[in-house]
């Protein structure tokens, strides 16, 4: 895609799932690839920086290292299938920090030099979660939806400064995540099944997915989109 050879991102949470995904097809494109994670990639040519995005003063030593950055991709994310009822403070302050504030934490320290250049992209993850509700994580939605609107919010303010922030939100995606929701579920198989026949194009989504709209929103070709919500969800969700 063009504009993404020799620029530099950061991806969080790039050591699995859809992070990992991400960070290959931008090592594919020739972007230089800073993650920031408690764990390392399985990726070689990427620069890892173990960083916890709950912490402000981490975050901000962690982005100094990073040198410039071209791109910022706010990936990283942490949920239990829990029934609200059945949770408790401590439950919601651990998913907020990671969810919301994390991704708060990053922008904070990494916008303000995309706005000294002039330029720069922001891909933000969130969930469709966040957009229709999904039973069992009521927290995690609030934090993605927080995420949406956060989105908008900045790319408004940052509109004439060059800085474009768009938000990405997947479906069902296979990934630890919702494998490990299946499994406490019970019927494993059946769950999946059901998923599966619910989604109009006929499969759950793959983390390789995601990626290809994030890195489309990352290039130039997308200099003109910002504040935008696109569901990567086969169908599963549909908004206009």
């Amino acid at each position: 895609m063009k504009g993404l050879k020799g620029k530099t991102a950061i991806v969080t949470g790039g050591s699995a799932g859809i992070g990992a995904a991400i960070v290959s097809r931008f090592l594919e494109e020739g972007t230089r690839v800073v993650v920031f994670d408690l764990n390392p990639p399985p990726h070689r040519d990427a620069v890892f920086l173990k960083t916890d995005i709950t912490d402000y003063d981490a975050v901000a030593r962690s982005v100094a290292e990073a040198g410039p950055v071209d791109i910022l991709v706010n990936n990283a994310g942490w949920d239990l299938f829990r029934p609200f009822l059945q949770t408790d403070p401590a439950f919601w302050q651990k998913i907020i920090a990671i969810n919301l504030v994390g991704t708060m934490n990053v922008l904070h320290r990494v916008l303000p030099g995309m706005v000294e250049r002039g330029a720069g992209k922001v891909v933000n993850i969130a969930s469709d979660a966040g957009r229709v509700g999904s039973s069992g994580e009521a927290p995690y939605s609030a934090c993605k939806g927080g995420i949406i609107a956060l989105t908008k919010t900045l790319a408004r303010e940052l509109a004439t400064k060059g800085v474009r922030l768009n938000t990405v939100c997947p479906g069902l995606t296979e990934t630890r995540m919702l494998e490990s929701f299946l499994q406490g579920a019970g019927n494993p198989e059946k769950l999946r099944e059901a998923y599966r026949r619910a989604i109009p194009i006929g499969r759950l989504g793959k983390p390789e997915d995601i990626a290809g709209a994030v890195l489309f929103l990352s290039s130039d070709d997308a200099e003109f989109i910002t504040g935008q919500t696109i569901s990567v969800s086969g169908g599963l969700t549909m908004h206009g």
